[in-house]
């Protein structure tokens, strides 16, 4: 039986999937190869890069036009910098999946030989040479996860292809495509040979065009989910398929976790008898940010702490007005990652939902690990959350502990939001939910707290979080506006805003205060830090 796929690439015989080759732009890319171009196409990890590739090698293949070749660089990264051991690996491969895919046995006929004649540097070169003579039809190669290549390695990758462009396409490849999450001329490599960092669209110049593969439509990711329905019969409702394109907007490996958490992933999931609604997407959606963290994310949480992703993020956390130390190459990085998107006019945000929520979470997570508060010492006997004893708590938490804990984080600005999240997930992640919005120009991070009650209904809470700008007053009176639109937006019945002064040299005593204001009929409390 088919099921949701979250790890390789797809199976048609085995999983729920969307054609492979209906996820780029296939007379697009049959026009580059026909023009005999050397190209990029990349996605962030999980995308369905290489099942396109697959699909794109068995597609031109079965035309007969060509001589397609699909292999992974990934094989060399057991020693990253040995240059040399990579080449050979790099011949080897190409060897093994001349003979399995196409039952070509020429390269491995003579891999070898080229490499005890030239050297490694230059036997990639001098395989494809040979062999794109050989070949009766011309020769096109596919290069998937050519990031795994390193330094000195990826160099001299890009430099033999780049020498041997000019004899395409009888004497070298026609077309080469370039495979992996980032746009090849975003890299930065360190040469070893001339001393100095090069970019990867210095040395790999002969590239025409960067393909991206895009995310799944609304249209199909619903046609992705009714595979499932048509070979179980078990129905999405209309709000659960609105609520899982809400969370992830087509991201594909999103959109395949939360389809298996909700079919498969339990024994009550492959109950099929029953409909999917929106609140068992909700409890998926919890179990997915909060429970194991799933091989995906991985690189994901690393690259978060990385200069290059702090300079993009931090601003849309802390939610600046204006963002004047974004540079173009970090927010490409971030962007290839998939944490954010770019619209047309510029401006940017977090990609998904899902993504929003985590990008906290895991900023968050060691510090709200080591904590020791419990939510039971703020639940009151009818079940509710006394959020206003749990801010209490926090301003001392805060005043005991912040300056110790922000020397060792990189979000500087963004940390007193970071410990105030934490200290509200350790209490809410057990039983609660909790949704944020933010980004650039909102001035500060909003948060829904929702906890269930005893009988069905749900307590809805808001805390508005931000930094003072302006003088107390001004940041009062914005922030209150804002806290109580976002209450009435989320239908949230109580309130609360939290500014941070993080102005230098203030005592203590100026900054902490508690009061309580009305706006428009609302009770908002307002917590000083």
């Amino acid at each position: 039986m088919k099921f949701f796929n979250i790890a390789g690439p797809v199976k048609v015989e085995k999983h729920y999937a969307l054609p492979p080759l209906s996820r780029i732009d296939l007379a697009e890319v049959m026009m580059l190869i026909e023009q005999e171009k050397y190209f990029v196409l990349h996605a962030p990890r999980q995308s369905g890069k290489t099942s396109c590739l697959l699909a794109l090698m068995h597609h031109l293949n079965q035309q007969g036009n060509y001589h397609c070749l699909y292999m992974n660089a990934e094989i060399v990264q057991a020693k990253p910098e040995d240059m040399q051991r990579n080449i050979r690996t790099l011949l080897s491969e190409i060897a093994a999946n001349a003979r399995d895919y196409l039952r070509d046995p020429y390269p491995e006929s003579i891999w070898m030989d080229v490499l005890r004649y030239v050297g490694e540097e230059r036997a990639l070169g001098e395989l494809l040479s040979r062999w794109a003579a050989h070949s009766p039809q011309p020769l096109i190669l596919l290069i998937d996860e050519v990031d795994a290549l390193m330094s000195n390695t990826l160099i001299s990758v890009l430099r033999q292809l780049r020498t041997g462009h000019a004899k395409r396409p009888h004497q070298f490849p026609q077309s080469v495509i370039l495979c992996g999450v980032r746009d090849v001329r975003h890299y930065r490599l360190y040469s070893q040979e001339d001393q100095t960092f090069v970019t990867g669209g210095s040395v790999f110049n002969v590239k025409s065009e960067a393909l991206r593969l895009g995310d799944f439509s609304a249209e199909q990711t619903r046609a992705l989910y009714e595979q499932h329905t048509q070979t179980t019969g078990q129905v999405f409702t209309p709000e659960a398929l609105d609520r899982l394109w809400h969370l992830t907007q087509g991201q594909p490996w999103l959109v395949n976790a939360l389809g298996y958490e909700l079919c498969f992933a339990s024994k009550a999931a492959r109950d099929w008898q029953q409909p999917i609604t929106r609140e068992q997407v909700d409890a998926a959606r919890k179990i997915l940010l909060q429970g194991p963290r799933k091989p995906h994310f991985d690189h994901l949480v690393d690259k978060l702490w990385t200069d290059e992703a702090r300079r993009v993020l931090e601003p849309l956390l802390v939610g600046h007005d204006l963002a004047t130390g974004f540079r173009s190459d970090d927010i490409a990085g971030v962007r290839d990652l998939g944490l954010i998107r770019q619209h047309l006019d510029g401006s940017i945000e977090i990609a998904n939902p899902l993504y929003r929520e985590l990008i906290p979470r895991w900023l968050t997570w060691p510090l709200q690990s080591g904590m020791s508060h419990q939510a039971s010492i703020y639940q009151e006997t009818d079940g509710t959350l006394n959020v206003a004893m749990l801010l209490a708590d926090f301003q001392i938490f805060f005043l005991s502990h912040f300056e110790s804990w922000q020397a060792g984080i990189r979000y500087q600005e963004a940390a007193p939001l970071i410990m105030l999240q934490a200290f509200v997930q350790r209490v809410l992640d057990a039983h609660g939910r909790i949704e944020r919005e933010y980004g650039l120009g909102r001035l500060q991070m909003d948060m829904l707290l929702v906890w269930p009650q005893a009988d069905g209904l749900q307590q809805r809470v808001a805390i508005s979080t931000r930094l003072l700008r302006q003088s107390r007053e001004q940041t009062l009176g914005s922030g209150l506006r804002k806290t109580r639109d976002f209450m009435q937006r989320r239908q949230a019945e109580e309130g609360h805003l939290v500014i941070f002064d993080r102005t230098p040299g203030r005592p203590c005593e100026q900054r902490l205060f508690f009061r309580n204001e009305t706006v428009d009929g609302r009770s908002i409390d307002v917590w000083g830090l």
